[in-house]
């Protein structure tokens, strides 16, 4: 239990953009492959496997927050409407939301 804290600790340090996390990140993965813990193990090879995008994820201070809070607006809007209106009164509420 100590070692699935101090790996979950130390990865949660990782997710503030840092030029230096991809090296980081390497040890990360090189010490949770060596500890018995196989859901991180699992969690490792995921992150191996889309490891551009991870590394972009943890060193650049560039993301898409933003244009994903819109999306969901868009979407609950949608839901709420659903089967009331057509497109055009959609449209409209988003354009004015």
């Amino acid at each position: 239990m100590i070692a699935l804290t101090e790996q979950i600790r130390t990865f949660a340090g990782l997710l503030t953009p840092c030029p230096g996390n991809n090296e980081k990140l390497t040890a990360w993965i090189i010490r949770t492959r060596a500890a018995d813990l196989p859901f991180l193990r699992s969690f490792a090879t995921g992150l191996e496997r889309d490891r551009a995008a991870v590394d972009a994820a943890l060193t650049l201070p560039h993301h898409n927050g933003r244009t994903e809070g819109v999306n969901c607006k868009i979407k609950l809007l949608k839901r709420q409407r659903y089967g009331r209106a057509g497109h055009l009164l959609l449209r409209q509420l988003i354009l004015l939301n």
